[in-house]
């Protein structure tokens, strides 16, 4: 009988006895709601050990390609150790090696972290101030391509995290951050697939990894990326992206301004907007959303009136955190 272990616990699963079963059965309790895997309530994580493919039907390809399976139609035919999603993020070490501003409210943070840590570009991570205070960041950098980790990360009024960064870390200093997590990353499944890709403000800093990391493994598509602000100050790594577009004929780079005085150079509106009005039809594009929650939330619904599927559309909003809670 296959052995499943949970939260350092090792249970028998009975033949016949999906994994939600088996932990039930043993007093664990796991949230779940239709046992059909229809609600998705019961999603999990393989650890170590394989999941039937079947276990995976309905999920995100990005999530399948984490591990991620539904308990209650998994019938394991081998040992798994399993977790809760987010629950085994774990933490480590990192040393500050480069802070550099990108412009007069953003800095690019550079990361050389003590122990490996596998991650893909346009996850995020965790990053804590002390022991109670962090917030999450998404990772702009690309293995293969980058050296360090790196974050893109604007100074907010009121933020505690963003303002330690900003006036107080320095280079040479440790930090503690947890492992990557999240799944609004590149999958290589559809080479040939449009990618649209929106962004507002730091939102820039996962699409950044995300399309450099689709050119690296040389997505053949049209990879077209929006980034808003509301003027052009607000927006940077105008240059690098310039030049990878004039590297990569099948990758289009359009800055938006949503204020007055619009330079030459920049489309005028919204990024959601002027991404949409310029492709109305998304049927079979994937979609890529981060940013401002507004935009995030408003971008969807375009998207999906414009023809593109729910689930091919992945989305990160930078929600502002109250103290004491983790946001982007």
């Amino acid at each position: 009988m296959p052995i499943i272990t949970y939260g350092g616990q090792s249970y028998r699963c009975k033949e016949q006895e999906s994994v939600l079963d088996c932990l039930t059965a043993h007093g664990v309790t796991i949230p779940s709601s239709c046992h059909a895997g229809l609600c998705q309530t019961c999603m999990m994580q393989a650890v170590n050990g394989n999941v039937p493919a079947s276990t995976q039907q309905g999920l995100q390809s990005t999530l399948a390609a984490q591990n991620y399976f539904l308990a209650c139609t998994c019938y394991p035919d081998g040992d798994l150790e399993v977790t809760l999603p987010m629950s085994g993020i774990g933490s480590l070490l990192a040393t500050v090696v480069e802070i550099s501003p990108l412009n007069a409210e953003t800095i690019c943070l550079k990361l050389s972290p003590d122990l490996e840590l596998p991650y893909k570009a346009g996850q995020f991570i965790n990053l804590y101030k002390d022991d109670v205070t962090s917030r999450s960041y998404s990772l702009a950098s690309v293995p293969g391509i980058d050296e360090h980790l790196q974050f893109h990360i604007r100074k907010l009024p009121d933020g505690q995290v963003s303002n330690w960064v900003h006036h107080e870390l320095k280079v040479g200093d440790s930090v503690k951050i947890s492992y990557a997590t999240g799944d609004c990353f590149y999958l290589p499944e559809k080479p040939e697939q449009n990618l649209l890709l929106i962004a507002t403000g730091c939102g820039l800093s996962p699409l950044y990894g995300i399309i450099r990391d689709a050119l690296l493994q040389e997505h053949r598509g049209t990879i077209k990326l929006y980034h808003g602000g509301h003027s052009a100050k607000s927006i940077y790594l105008i240059n690098e992206l310039e030049s990878l577009s004039l590297q990569h004929e099948n990758f289009i780079y359009t800055p938006c301004i949503s204020g007055v005085n619009v330079p030459h150079g920049f489309a005028a509106g919204r990024a959601q907007d002027v991404a949409l009005q310029e492709n109305p039809d998304l049927s079979g594009w994937r979609i890529f959303l981060c940013g401002h929650p507004d935009m995030v939330s408003t971008g969807k619904k375009l998207a999906f009136f414009a023809g593109a599927s729910m689930s091919q559309i992945y989305a990160d909003p930078f929600v502002i955190a109250h103290p004491q809670k983790t946001s982007q």
